[in-house]
């Protein structure tokens, strides 16, 4: 999107994270699920390693969570997004609307808000539909390392 003045342009690119109402913040999650994946983090160098594991909460087929409201209490370690967050969480994906209206870019096109549909996050291989091996209740920790994968924090490919 360019030019076109504030009436015109889309609310992601005139609004900064802490002037959005609580629908237009909502609305910018693109149902990916990403962030919803179990992440490891590495003692020695901090880095963080996503898996193809889904949080308990986290029904793979329609990627949403199956107890948003009381997530947190369910869930101790889930982290609720807030701008501040946002800005400070090395591990929320590239391709995360949040991140990228935080750092000034658009979103992409296969993004609900942009294609007006919410099963183009799906269509273009974004979200972790058909991607996720397990709950976290399903697999031993111990073989956890073992389903280290990278896709979760790239950007999809064009397709041609």
């Amino acid at each position: 999107m360019s030019g076109g003045d504030a009436e015109t342009r889309p609310f992601w690119r005139t609004k900064t994270l802490e002037e959005m109402s609580a629908s237009e913040w909502e609305s910018l999650c693109d149902g990916c699920a990403r962030c919803c994946l179990v992440k490891l983090e590495d003692e020695d160098t901090g880095d963080i390693h996503f898996t193809d594991i889904g949080c308990t909460l986290l029904d793979d087929k329609t990627c949403r969570c199956r107890d948003y409201r009381r997530r947190r209490q369910r869930v101790p370690d889930c982290v609720k997004l807030t701008p501040e967050a946002v800005r400070t969480l090395s591990w929320l994906p590239v391709t995360c609307a949040y991140r990228l209206v935080a750092e000034g870019k658009d979103l992409p096109d296969w993004h609900p808000l942009v294609s007006g549909s919410p099963d183009s996050v799906h269509e273009a291989r974004v979200s972790v539909r058909g991607r996720v091996i397990a709950s976290e209740d399903d697999l031993d920790q111990g073989l956890w390392p073992d389903r280290i994968v990278k896709w979760p924090n790239r950007t999809p490919q064009k397709k041609r």
